[in-house]
């Protein structure tokens, strides 16, 4: 493999180019018609409230909360959209509530993320990640309002050598177990739409594109099997922190990193479709640590003694164990950077749950770190 395939900046136009989320960026959404799918999970919340603070007309398509407790009902979700509770598995369902919202910007966030319970439950993951895929799609393509789709895919999509450096979206795309495959599938399937029925005369003129994020942290994550809220969940109980791979190496990123890189790409594509197009979303090279780095730091950051052991689960199954992202393409196309490095993301967790803890306004700490990550 060549060496320039190892470096992430390689053709950017300016070393201090940087996208800017300014007012005008969040006054493009306000009044704008908006469907997301899998609106109640960890990342649609946090869309949620950055659409709902800019006045955006928002309807969410979910599933109940995944998690007890949940983000979504923490921030009243359901007050900040029309939430229609519903399968993406059910096309019928799907179709009726993308016809009736007639969204101008569609967002797919709906998926069964865990990669353990993609092997508990092969068929439903196959189901909703690679089905729930077609059906959006099809309502998308016979919904003619609609300017711009994104695809919210993983980092797990590629291939994976487990070499040092980092994936490029022209990678060949055939995830290991079957939530990174089916997520593979679920790009395919974009791909195959796109080229047959979007951006031509005739057809549906939306902007189709797909984001494949890394690992992502950040307040208010309650999910099993991830070990940021295994952490908080440790903490929390004054317990020993149960670690079950602690040398496999990720590309983590706060919450808001991807969301707002979704939000930059949908934006840019609707007001220009040769923005269009796939796109990793990670951060920079030294914030890809290993899992028992990554704790360490939230155990020195979360203080009261906390500590961790390293204990294998009785169940376990594959899970890679180095993965990296090349960005060099979203830094190209947008000027996109990221703001917080590992350190910083993991102080808003800790700020976060620490008034999620007390009993404090969590809604309005999601705005303060919004604003904050804004720079504004």
């Amino acid at each position: 493999m060549a060496e320039s395939w190892k470096h992430c900046d390689e053709g950017l136009p300016s070393a201090t180019r940087k996208y800017v989320y300014d007012d005008d960026f969040f006054a493009f959404f306000k009044g704008k018609k908006i469907f997301i799918t899998g609106v109640s999970g960890f990342k649609g919340s946090w869309m949620l409230k950055i659409l709902s603070d800019a006045g955006a007309d928002v309807t969410g398509y979910s599933l109940k909360s995944p998690t007890d407790p949940a983000l979504f009902d923490l921030i009243e979700g359901t007050k900040l959209c029309r939430f229609i509770e519903g399968d993406v598995r059910d096309f019928d369902a799907l179709c009726s509530a993308v016809k009736e919202a007639e969204p101008e910007i569609v967002i797919h966030l709906a998926a069964q993320p865990i990669v353990r319970e993609s092997y508990l439950n092969p068929v439903y993951t196959y189901e909703t990640n690679v089905m729930g895929t077609v059906h959006i799609l099809e309502a998308v393509r016979n919904c003619p309002g609609v300017k711009s789709f994104l695809n919210v895919t993983t980092d797990k999509v590629y291939f994976n050598n487990e070499w040092e450096w980092g994936y490029r979206e022209d990678d060949p795309l055939d995830g290991f177990d079957p939530y990174s495959n089916s997520k593979s599938c679920s790009e395919l399937v974009t791909h195959s739409y796109k080229n047959s029925f979007f951006g031509k005369q005739g057809y549906s003129l939306a902007a189709v594109s797909t984001a494949r994020a890394g690992n992502v942290i950040g307040g208010g994550d309650f999910a099993k099997d991830r070990i940021i809220p295994d952490c908080v969940r440790a903490a929390s109980s004054k317990e020993t922190v149960i670690v079950r791979n602690p040398y496999s190496t990720r590309p983590y990123q706060h919450v808001l990193e991807p969301v707002m890189a979704y939000l930059m790409i949908v934006k840019e594509s609707y007001l220009g479709v040769e923005k269009s197009g796939y796109y990793n979303v990670g951060p920079d090279e030294n914030d890809c640590v290993t899992t028992g780095d990554l704790v360490d730091m939230f155990c020195e950051k979360w203080g009261d003694g906390l500590s961790w052991i390293n204990k294998a689960a009785a169940f376990s199954p594959h899970e890679a164990g180095l993965l990296k992202l090349d960005c060099s393409k979203i830094k190209r196309v947008f000027g996109w950077r990221p703001r917080w490095n590992v350190s910083q993301a993991l102080d808003k967790v800790v700020e976060w749950t620490k008034v999620y803890l007390a009993g404090g306004d969590v809604s309005a700490e999601m705005s303060r770190e919004i604003k904050e990550y804004c720079g504004t």
